[in-house]
Protein backbone atom coordinates (compact mmCIF):
# COMPACT_ATOMS: atom_id res chain seq x y z
CA UNK A 1 0.00 0.00 0.00
CA UNK A 2 1.40 3.65 -0.68
CA UNK A 3 -0.14 6.74 0.41
CA UNK A 4 0.17 10.45 1.19
CA UNK A 5 2.05 11.11 4.35
CA UNK A 6 3.17 14.05 6.09
CA UNK A 7 7.10 14.97 5.85
CA UNK A 8 7.47 14.65 9.65
CA UNK A 9 5.52 11.38 10.25
CA UNK A 10 7.85 9.06 11.95
CA UNK A 11 7.73 6.60 9.24
CA UNK A 12 8.69 9.31 6.70
CA UNK A 13 11.56 10.36 9.19
CA UNK A 14 12.98 6.55 9.81
CA UNK A 15 12.69 5.96 5.78
CA UNK A 16 14.78 9.44 4.89
CA UNK A 17 16.97 8.50 7.69
CA UNK A 18 17.78 5.01 6.49
CA UNK A 19 18.31 6.43 2.90
CA UNK A 20 20.55 9.32 4.32
CA UNK A 21 22.64 6.55 6.34
CA UNK A 22 22.82 4.32 2.86
CA UNK A 23 24.08 7.26 0.74
CA UNK A 24 26.20 8.34 3.69
CA UNK A 25 28.02 5.00 3.57
CA UNK A 26 28.44 5.34 -0.30
CA UNK A 27 29.51 8.45 -0.58
CA UNK A 28 31.73 8.38 2.43
CA UNK A 29 30.25 11.68 3.73
CA UNK A 30 27.14 13.05 5.13
CA UNK A 31 27.94 15.74 3.44
CA UNK A 32 26.40 14.91 -0.46
CA UNK A 33 23.20 17.22 -0.48
CA UNK A 34 23.71 20.02 -3.68
CA UNK A 35 21.62 22.81 -2.51
CA UNK A 36 18.70 23.12 -0.62
CA UNK A 37 17.63 20.32 1.63
CA UNK A 38 13.65 19.42 1.24
CA UNK A 39 11.72 20.20 4.11
CA UNK A 40 8.08 20.00 4.62
CA UNK A 41 7.59 23.47 3.38
CA UNK A 42 8.97 22.43 0.27
CA UNK A 43 7.72 19.45 -0.60
CA UNK A 44 4.63 19.20 -2.23
CA UNK A 45 3.88 16.00 -1.17
CA UNK A 46 5.24 12.77 0.23
CA UNK A 47 4.36 8.88 -0.29
CA UNK A 48 5.09 6.28 2.21
CA UNK A 49 4.65 2.50 1.00
CA UNK A 50 4.22 -0.64 3.46
CA UNK A 51 3.95 -4.46 3.41
CA UNK A 52 1.26 -6.36 4.15
CA UNK A 53 2.18 -6.27 7.39
CA UNK A 54 2.09 -2.50 7.60
CA UNK A 55 5.91 -1.62 7.82
CA UNK A 56 7.21 0.91 6.24
CA UNK A 57 9.64 -0.44 2.92
CA UNK A 58 9.97 3.06 0.92
CA UNK A 59 9.29 6.61 0.21
CA UNK A 60 9.20 9.36 -2.66
CA UNK A 61 8.29 13.32 -2.66
CA UNK A 62 7.73 15.99 -5.28
CA UNK A 63 9.31 19.50 -4.89
CA UNK A 64 7.50 21.42 -7.12
CA UNK A 65 10.35 23.75 -9.22
CA UNK A 66 8.32 25.68 -11.60
CA UNK A 67 5.31 26.04 -13.47
CA UNK A 68 4.88 22.23 -15.11
CA UNK A 69 7.40 21.01 -13.88
CA UNK A 70 9.09 19.15 -9.94
CA UNK A 71 11.47 17.19 -8.93
CA UNK A 72 11.26 13.81 -7.37
CA UNK A 73 13.26 13.66 -3.81
CA UNK A 74 13.91 11.16 -1.48
CA UNK A 75 12.88 8.01 -3.56
CA UNK A 76 14.28 5.35 -1.49
CA UNK A 77 13.49 1.53 -1.12
CA UNK A 78 15.09 -0.70 2.02
CA UNK A 79 17.31 -2.97 0.79
CA UNK A 80 14.50 -6.02 1.67
CA UNK A 81 12.03 -4.92 -0.53
CA UNK A 82 14.38 -4.11 -3.61
CA UNK A 83 13.52 -6.15 -6.67
CA UNK A 84 10.18 -6.88 -5.51
CA UNK A 85 8.69 -4.09 -7.98
CA UNK A 86 8.01 -1.58 -5.18
CA UNK A 87 10.56 1.34 -6.82
CA UNK A 88 8.51 0.93 -9.82
CA UNK A 89 5.07 0.97 -8.19
CA UNK A 90 6.23 3.80 -5.96
CA UNK A 91 7.97 6.03 -8.84
CA UNK A 92 4.45 5.51 -11.01
CA UNK A 93 2.54 6.63 -7.82
CA UNK A 94 4.55 9.72 -7.36
CA UNK A 95 4.27 10.08 -11.25
CA UNK A 96 0.42 10.21 -11.06
CA UNK A 97 0.70 12.37 -7.91
CA UNK A 98 2.63 15.01 -9.77
CA UNK A 99 -0.36 14.62 -13.53
CA UNK A 100 -2.81 15.62 -10.38
CA UNK A 101 -0.71 18.82 -9.61
CA UNK A 102 -0.10 19.73 -13.59
CA UNK A 103 3.22 18.61 -14.06
CA UNK A 104 4.09 17.68 -17.38
CA UNK A 105 8.14 17.22 -16.75
CA UNK A 106 9.74 15.39 -13.59
CA UNK A 107 13.39 15.67 -13.06
CA UNK A 108 15.60 14.07 -10.70
CA UNK A 109 19.06 13.52 -9.12
CA UNK A 110 20.75 10.50 -8.49
CA UNK A 111 24.47 10.20 -8.35
CA UNK A 112 27.37 8.27 -10.04
CA UNK A 113 27.92 6.32 -6.77
CA UNK A 114 24.43 4.72 -7.32
CA UNK A 115 24.37 2.91 -10.93
CA UNK A 116 21.56 0.69 -9.66
CA UNK A 117 19.22 3.94 -9.28
CA UNK A 118 20.57 5.04 -12.63
CA UNK A 119 19.78 1.89 -14.58
CA UNK A 120 16.46 1.84 -12.67
CA UNK A 121 15.64 5.32 -14.07
CA UNK A 122 16.79 4.93 -17.57
CA UNK A 123 14.92 1.56 -17.61
CA UNK A 124 11.48 3.55 -16.50
CA UNK A 125 11.73 5.91 -19.17
CA UNK A 126 13.58 8.83 -17.30
CA UNK A 127 16.45 10.34 -19.80
CA UNK A 128 19.99 11.89 -18.79
CA UNK A 129 20.54 15.42 -18.76
CA UNK A 130 22.39 18.35 -17.90
CA UNK A 131 22.38 19.09 -14.48
CA UNK A 132 20.05 21.35 -13.22
CA UNK A 133 19.81 23.78 -10.49
CA UNK A 134 21.78 23.70 -7.35
CA UNK A 135 23.08 20.42 -9.23
CA UNK A 136 25.33 22.28 -11.95
CA UNK A 137 28.96 21.80 -11.70
CA UNK A 138 28.44 19.13 -9.14
CA UNK A 139 31.09 16.04 -10.41
CA UNK A 140 29.08 13.66 -8.55
CA UNK A 141 25.34 14.13 -9.36
CA UNK A 142 23.65 12.43 -12.30
CA UNK A 143 20.25 14.07 -13.26
CA UNK A 144 17.67 12.77 -15.60
CA UNK A 145 14.24 14.17 -16.58
CA UNK A 146 11.42 12.72 -17.97
CA UNK A 147 7.92 13.88 -19.57
CA UNK A 148 4.43 13.03 -18.59
CA UNK A 149 1.08 13.76 -19.82
CA UNK A 150 -2.45 13.76 -18.47
CA UNK A 151 -3.75 10.02 -19.66
CA UNK A 152 -7.62 10.41 -21.20
CA UNK A 153 -9.36 7.43 -19.36
CA UNK A 154 -9.89 4.92 -22.32
CA UNK A 155 -13.83 5.99 -23.88
CA UNK A 156 -13.94 9.45 -22.72
CA UNK A 157 -12.60 10.44 -25.99
CA UNK A 158 -13.64 14.23 -27.01
CA UNK A 159 -16.30 13.52 -30.38
CA UNK A 160 -13.58 15.55 -32.17
CA UNK A 161 -10.30 13.76 -31.43
CA UNK A 162 -8.14 12.52 -33.93
CA UNK A 163 -7.02 9.21 -33.64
Amino acid sequence: MISIEPWDSPDAVTLRQAQRDELNARYETPDHEAGPVPTAESIALFLVARDQDGKPVGCGGLRRLGPGEAEIKRMYVVPEARGSGLSTRLLRALEEQARSYGVTRLLLETGIRQPDAMRFYEREGYRAIDAFGAYRGDPLARCYAREITAVTPFGLFPENAVE
